[in-house]
């Protein structure tokens, strides 16, 4: 049984609070969790922990924190599905997770949790059930512009990368205004991909694994049935390659229940039935291999300068196409503990790096890189007692990034039909985003 369910900002900031037991865990309870997600070391705090027999168990979207608190002995799977479904649920709404849309739709929050959930006990977390249920109407965040396009990303994402969007549809929520006539039938189908890689000191890439997604999010009133076409030569695992193009492989696949795949093994086709709302209806791995050579390398030079400072000289290199493009290039350079100021030449004015003492690192960031270009960067830092034990605490070298309109695994959409029932002819879009998972590179 689930105690308590509690929204906190990035801050801590109390957003939304539901006790399912009238207090059996405490009025402090926000606090002792803030204190001990904020006390561990490192950006990646253990998803279940403990205090005085409470068990907090929480995931972070959108840059918030989704908690669950319970004293009996439950399975913390369960409760991470719970979470991530609401944090899906108050997407599909409001339209957008973020701070702001959470404060703006709060009691659209409290209406979601009281139907998800009975005296701690999970009841249903559908959206076509919840619908019916639901009057609260949600109120959006931020109505769209054509004018301003900085903050449109993945489904409506609050992002400074991204610069275009096809429409105002990935950001509006779900359920329109009653009796609203006019709105857009719309559905997207989002190819996303996770890339991690380690590249050894040497240059020889060590490990690459892609975890991938199709995610579909549909604004369609009834639900008519979707082809969904991959590319041809798919190939799941070491099989005998298809087709005559390029092949397209993957070591392992898995579908939504939904799915059906009668036409899958010899057409490559998925045939679903979407729902209203956002749901994801395959993913795949692709584990220590990449099609293509991997889309950064760097080329490191450390020594000592003559007025005693370490001398940091980074060349990194963007192996993508031409006309592709690498958006909120972040690379983190850990430097020796002593350091305690910067100095730096980069080579575009678009560019920054600062020193960040509590990170003990140099921050170097990039807002676009394009493809088949080279960027360069500087970094004198004053290290006091610079010894060559000093140069042993540089690196690894981190990046974290988005690719959009780019898969590694080269998937991609072949068409995307909708059954010929459909009341009217639906727009249907297509888009396909990697971002970094861990992408590190030794010295």
């Amino acid at each position: 049984m689930i105690s308590q369910v509690f929204i906190l900002s990035a801050k801590g900031d109390h957003l939304i609070y539901k006790d399912s037991v009238r207090g059996e865990a405490g009025s402090d309870v926000v606090g002792v969790f803030y204190e001990k997600v904020t006390a561990l070391p490192g950006d990646q705090p253990p998803v279940v922990m403990s205090h005085e027999g409470l068990h907090f168990i929480h995931i972070r979207q959108g840059g918030l924190y989704f908690v669950a608190t319970t004293t009996a002995n439950l399975s913390p799977f369960t409760v991470i599905e719970f979470l991530n479904r609401l944090a899906a649920l108050i997407k599909d709404y409001c339209g957008s997770l973020s701070e702001k849309s959470v404060r703006m739709n709060f009691a659209l929050i409290y209406e979601l949790l009281d139907e998800m959930l009975d005296y701690g006990y999970i009841q249903t977390s559908s959206t076509d059930i919840l619908k019916n249920f639901i009057q609260t109407e949600a109120v959006s965040a931020k109505p769209f512009s054509l004018f301003d396009l900085s903050n449109v990303g993945l489904f409506g994402a609050d992002t400074q990368q991204s610069k275009v969007a096809p429409s105002a549809a990935a950001s509006r929520p779900i359920l329109t205004t009653r009796g609203e006539q006019g709105g857009k039938d719309e559905i997207f189908v989002d190819v996303i991909e996770r890339l991690t890689v380690i590249i050894g000191s040497n240059g020889v890439l060590m490990k690459a694994d892609i975890q991938g997604e199709i995610r579909v999010k549909s604004f369609l009133p009834s639900c008519s049935e979707m082809r969904i076409g991959l590319n041809e030569e798919f190939s799941i695992g070491k099989s005998q390659l298809r087709g005559y193009g390029a092949a397209v492989r993957v070591d392992e696949c898995s579908f939504h229940e939904s799915v059906k795949l009668d036409e899958f093994d010899s057409y490559r086709i998925l045939k679903v039935t979407p729902s209203q709302g956002e749901q994801t209806v395959m993913q795949y791995q692709l584990c220590d291999d990449l099609p293509s050579s991997p889309p950064f390398r760097l080329f490191p030079t450390l020594e000592r300068d003559p007025s005693g400072r370490l001398l940091i000289y980074l060349k990194l290199r963007c192996d993508l196409p031409p006309k592709s493009a690498a958006l909120g290039v972040v690379v983190t350079v850990p430097v020796p503990k002593g350091s305690l100021s910067l100095s730096q030449e980069l080579s575009s004015p678009d560019q920054s790096a600062e020193l960040q003492l509590s990170k003990k690192a140099v921050v170097w960031e990039i807002p676009r890189f394009p493809g088949g270009t080279q960027l360069s960067a500087v970094f004198k830092l004053e290290v006091p007692g610079l010894s060559p034990a000093s140069l042993q605490e540089v690196g690894p070298v981190s990046l974290s990034f988005e690719l959009p309109k780019h898969t590694c695994t080269g998937l991609q959409i072949r068409f995307l039909r909708l059954s010929r029932g459909a009341p009217s002819l639906p727009q249907r879009w297509v888009r396909y985003v990697t971002h970094s998972d861990s992408y590190t590179i030794r010295l």
